[in-house]
C-alpha cells in the first residue's frame, strides 16, 4: 500500500522546523532529507497547479430589487462621482483653498434624500465603501442607496454593516410576524445576533421586544442583561415600567442603575414619585430673611431603598458622600415637583433664587442633568440663562458639554439665537461644542456672529490655527447666501507686530477656501433641482 501523499501544510511545517527536527513525509532521516523535502514540494506544487474538476455551478442571485424613486439629474450624478472619488487627507499638509469634498458628502446626501432621488446603480459600490469607512455617514448613505444596498450587502461581506443598520435588513433577522423564527433565533443565536434581533424588534414592535426579553431574563448573564436592557431606550414608555421595576432588584449593580435611569425618564413612574419625595424633602424655601432663599439638607445616609432605586452609595474620590447622594436624588426627580414644592414659581424664578451654604453649584448641576434626561425645554432655557452672563455660562451650566446638552432641548431657532448671543459676547474660543448642536445651515444671525468673530480674531492677530475647527464647521454649516460677505475678508491683512508668523496669509487662505466651499455648496444644491 503506497504512502499517503503529504499535504502542502505538512511540507511547510517541515520546512519551518527543519529536516533535522522533523523528517519529510515518506523520507528517511539523514543527509538525503532536505532533497526529499524539495522533491516532495515540487511534486505537490505540480499537483496544486493541475486543473481541478469543475464544481457544480452556484445558483444565480435573485435580481436586484427595483428602486421606484426618480433618477438623479445628470449634473448631480456627476457631482456624486466626484464627491465619492475624493479621499480624506489626500495630499496631506496644508489644505490651501481647495474645498474638502468628503466633508460635503453628508450634506449632499441629506439634500438628495430630501428630494427623494435614487442613486445611479454604478455609484453604489463606492457609496457603500464610503459608508463602511465612516459610521457617521451610514444612516444618510443607506437611506439614499435604498433597497439595492441590502441586495449588494448580501453578496459582499465587506458591506454587511448595511444589513445590521437597516431594521429587518438582514434576512437572518425575522420580524414580529414570524414568532417561531424569532423564538428560535433568540434561543439559539449568537450574542451579536440576539442583540440585533432585539434592536430590530424594538424599533418595530416595542411590546414584542420587551416580552421576548422577559421570557429569558432570569437565565441571561449580567453583562448580557445590561446590553439587552439598554435596547429599551428605543420606544421607552409606561408599559415598560413593570419590567423595569423588577430589574431594580437585579443582582447586577449596573443593571439596577440602568433600570433606574430609564424609570426616572418616565415622569409618571413610581420610581420618579419616590425620587420626587426624597428630593423635595432635601430642599426647602426659607422666608425668614430679606429674600426667599433655598436651603438644602442633604441625606445623612444612603438606605437600601435608595440604593435599590439606583442611588450609588460610594462617592467618587474627592466628592462628599452627602452631596453625591443629594445630586443623584435631584437628577432622578421629575422637574415638575419643584414648582409645587416652591410656591408655584416658574423655572426661571426657581433658578434665580439664592441658595444657602454653597449648595448652588450642586443643586443647579443636578437640575441640568435632570433637564437633559427629561428633555425639558423650559427648564433647559432657564438653566442656560442669558448668553451674555459672566463666566460664559448660565446659573446652572457647569461645563460647555452640559450647555451643549441643554441647548439640544431648545427649538432650532432659539438654539441658534442663544449661541449667536454667546459668540457675540465671549467669542469663538469656547463655542465649538455649542455650534455642533445648531441646525444646518446656520440661521442668518448665527452665521453673521461667527463671521464677525472670525474677522475680529483675524484683525487682532490671533493664532490662526486655533480656529481651524470653527472654519471647518463654517464650511459645512454656513448658509451659502453668506458667501458675498466674505469678499472683504479675502485679502491678506497687515500683521500686527505680536501676531503669529504667517497668520495673515493663513487667514486669507482660509477665507478663500470658505468662500469657494460655500459657492460650491450653492451649485450642488442647484444641480439637485428644486
Amino acid at each position: 500500500m503506497s504512502a499517503p501523499t503529504p499535504s502542502w501544510d505538512d511540507l511547510v511545517t517541515v520546512a519551518l522546523l527543519g529536516t533535522d527536527r522533523r523528517t519529510p513525509p515518506g523520507a528517511v532521516p539523514g543527509r538525503e532529507a532536505p532533497a526529499a523535502l524539495l522533491d516532495a514540494a515540487a511534486a505537490e506544487t505540480v499537483r496544486r497547479r493541475a486543473g481541478l474538476r469543475p464544481g457544480r455551478a452556484a445558483p444565480r442571485p435573485d435580481p436586484a430589487p427595483v428602486d421606484p424613486r426618480p433618477a438623479l439629474p445628470a449634473p448631480a450624478a456627476r457631482r456624486l462621482t466626484l464627491l465619492l472619488a475624493d479621499r480624506p487627507g489626500a495630499g496631506g499638509g496644508r489644505r490651501g483653498t481647495t474645498p474638502d469634498l468628503m466633508e460635503l458628502l453628508p450634506q449632499w446626501l441629506a439634500a438628495a434624500n430630501a428630494r427623494g432621488f435614487a442613486p445611479p446603480p454604478e455609484s453604489l459600490p463606492a457609496l457603500l465603501d464610503a459608508a463602511r469607512g465612516r459610521t457617521d455617514l451610514r444612516p444618510a448613505a443607506l437611506a439614499f442607496a435604498g433597497p439595492r444596498a441590502l441586495w449588494l450587502a448580501r453578496l459582499n461581506p465587506d458591506w454587511r454593516f448595511a444589513l445590521r443598520a437597516a431594521p429587518g435588513g438582514d434576512a437572518s433577522l425575522p420580524g414580529p410576524e414570524e414568532p417561531d423564527r424569532v423564538a428560535a433565533l433568540w434561543r439559539e443565536g449568537l450574542f451579536a445576533e440576539r442583540v440585533a434581533l432585539l434592536a430590530s424588534l424594538r424599533a418595530r414592535d416595542p411590546g414584542a421586544a420587551r416580552e421576548l426579553l422577559v421570557s429569558s431574563w432570569p437565565t441571561e448573564r449580567a453583562e448580557d442583561r445590561l446590553m439587552f436592557l439598554d435596547s429599551l431606550r428605543t420606544g421607552l414608555g409606561a408599559r415598560d415600567e413593570p419590567f423595569l421595576e423588577q430589574a431594580l432588584a437585579d443582582r447586577s449593580r449596573n443593571v439596577r442603575a440602568t433600570a433606574a435611569e430609564l424609570l426616572s425618564a418616565l415622569p409618571e413612574s413610581a420610581l420618579a414619585a419616590r425620587m420626587a419625595a426624597r428630593a423635595a424633602a432635601c430642599v426647602a424655601l426659607d422666608h425668614t430673611g430679606d429674600t426667599p432663599t433655598l436651603v438644602v439638607e442633604a441625606p445623612h445616609e444612603c438606605d437600601p431603598a435608595m440604593e435599590r432605586d439606583g442611588v450609588t452609595p460610594k462617592a467618587p474620590a474627592g466628592r462628599g458622600e452627602r452631596s453625591w447622594w443629594f445630586g443623584q436624588l435631584v437628577e432622578a426627580a421629575p422637574l415638575t415637583v419643584w414648582r409645587r414644592r416652591l410656591g408655584g414659581r416658574t423655572p426661571e424664578e426657581i433658578v434665580a433664587l439664592p441658595v444657602a451654604d454653597d449648595w448652588l453649584d450642586e443643586l443647579h448641576a443636578a437640575w441640568c442633568r435632570a433637564a437633559v434626561r427629561q428633555r425639558d425645554a423650559v427648564w433647559s432655557r432657564a438653566l442656560l440663562g442669558r448668553p451674555s452672563a459672566p463666566g460664559a455660562g448660565g446659573p446652572g451650566a457647569v461645563s460647555l458639554a452640559e450647555r451643549a446638552k441643554l441647548l439640544g432641548n431648545l427649538p432650532v431657532g432659539a438654539r441658534a439665537e442663544w449661541v449667536a448671543g454667546f459668540i457675540a459676547v465671549h467669542g469663538l474660543s469656547e463655542a465649538f461644542q455649542l455650534l455642533g448642536v445648531c441646525a444646518v445651515p446656520w440661521a442668518a444671525p448665527l452665521g453673521r456672529a461667527v463671521l464677525d468673530a472670525l474677522n475680529i480674531a483675524r484683525d487682532a492677530g490671533s493664532y490662526p490655527w486655533s480656529f481651524s475647527g470653527v472654519m471647518g464647521l463654517a464650511e459645512r454649516c454656513l448658509d451659502p447666501a453668506e458667501a458675498s460677505r466674505l469678499d472683504a475678508l479675502l485679502a491678506a491683512p497687515d500683521e500686527p507686530e505680536d501676531a503669529a508668523p504667517g497668520a495673515g496669509g493663513y487667514w486669507a487662505e482660509a477665507f478663500q477656501r470658505l468662500g469657494t466651499t460655500l459657492r460650491l455648496r450653492a451649485v450642488m444644491t442647484q444641480e439637485l433641482g428644486p
